[in-house]
């Protein structure tokens, strides 16, 4: 086998960049990168902000690009893919990144671009949503189903949360455009709220279906790795989309559920602000008791998303609640957000050198 031969292999397997081994999960990045640019817009870093958005839509393109190649190339691997159950969860970050590039856009202003990726989001929720739990569930050869769950699963709760977000981000926001109507504002509350409750309504089912996963099969410390992350992530994301509700404005629904989205946003913040050392003592069950080496994988990205949107959660739900504490959390969180961000970009660059030196 020759040097190019080796390295090409070598991405393959480390990187998953070739079409024919892609894993459905790959969009984790641009989630990741994406909500610490919403971050920076926050905390008052627009040249940050900016510069990690664009560095997201590369990824976004990048990814796209091989999606499609293996969609038409490599059917069987697509087809096997979703009918995993360990791993269809993960085709949900496509979901979740095209809508957290949304989210940006309706920041910067870029409303037009923002309706586009916001009804392409929807559309691929809308034939996800429904398509994956029925061929990763029903369709699945595995049994029992169980044994396939782990943290995967709870990207199918933050994708629908992706849609409330930018549902009621641009509703926010349309009022002070061109595209002011109130029927249209209408019915971005109205497809906010219900994106809220159907992915709460998820979590609490990707969370017993854990639940079971832990309690009936060995969990080992080989499992429990980065996506686990999300079980606080996507309370974070159901917060931002909460707190983004609250801030929607007067109408008659947001008036009968505004007591409940407000309280639940708040006691959702205390649950995942509590998860946060558990997940953190997990880790070093994992390498420090268990001595598994940390090096990098693509899984990480599971990771850096909740720490980021847990800083974009607090800093959006101090805001709306005028809760200054919990606001200068979320601030002070952004640090540990981009230094997390900047720790696995730095590892996925220095793995990538790696793979192409080594002989």
């Amino acid at each position: 086998m020759s040097t190019a031969d080796r390295n090409l292999t070598g991405l393959h397997r480390r990187w998953g960049l070739s079409p024919s081994t892609l894993a459905p999960g790959c969009f984790a990045s641009v989630m990741a990168t994406g909500i610490v640019s919403i971050g920076a817009e926050l905390k008052g870093l627009p040249t940050l902000s900016i510069a990690l958005f664009w560095l997201a839509v590369v990824l976004y393109v990048f990814f796209t690009v091989l999606t499609v190649v293996r969609i038409l190339r490599y059917r069987n691997a697509v087809r096997a893919d979703l009918h995993d159950p360990s791993r269809a969860f993960g085709f949900f970050t496509i979901v979740a990144g095209t809508n957290v590039l949304a989210t940006g856009l309706v920041g910067f202003g870029m409303i037009p671009l923002a309706l586009t990726l916001f009804a392409l989001g929807a559309l691929l929720w809308l034939v996800l949503g429904y398509g994956i739990p029925f061929t990763a569930i029903l369709g699945s050869s595995t049994r029992p189903v169980s044994a396939g769950v782990n943290g995967t699963w709870l990207v199918w709760a933050v994708a629908a949360q992706s849609v409330a977000v930018v549902a009621s981000s641009l509703g926010i926001a349309l009022p002070h455009t061109p595209f002011a109507d109130p029927g249209l504002v209408t019915c971005f509350a109205l497809a906010a709220v219900v994106m809220w409750a159907v992915g709460l309504a998820l979590y609490v089912v990707c969370v017993i279906a854990i639940g079971v996963r832990v309690l009936q099969h060995r969990l080992g410390a080989e499992d429990l790795d980065a996506p686990y992350w999300v079980t606080m992530g996507a309370l974070a994301i159901t917060i931002v989309a909460g707190s983004r509700i609250l801030d929607l404005g007067e109408t008659p629904l947001l008036e009968a559920t505004r007591v409940l989205v407000g309280a639940s946003s708040a006691l959702l913040w205390a649950i995942a602000t509590w998860l946060i050392p558990a997940l953190v003592a997990a880790g070093i069950w994992r390498h420090v008791v268990h001595r598994l080496p940390m090096t990098y994988s693509a899984g990480l990205w599971s990771m850096v998303f909740p720490v980021g949107m847990y800083a974009v959660a607090s800093i959006y739900l101090g805001r709306s609640d005028h809760v200054p504490a919990i606001e200068w959390i979320g601030q002070h969180w952004f640090w540990i957000g981009l230094a997390v961000w900047a720790i696995v970009f730095v590892a996925m660059v220095s793995s990538f050198v790696r793979t192409l030196r080594r002989p």
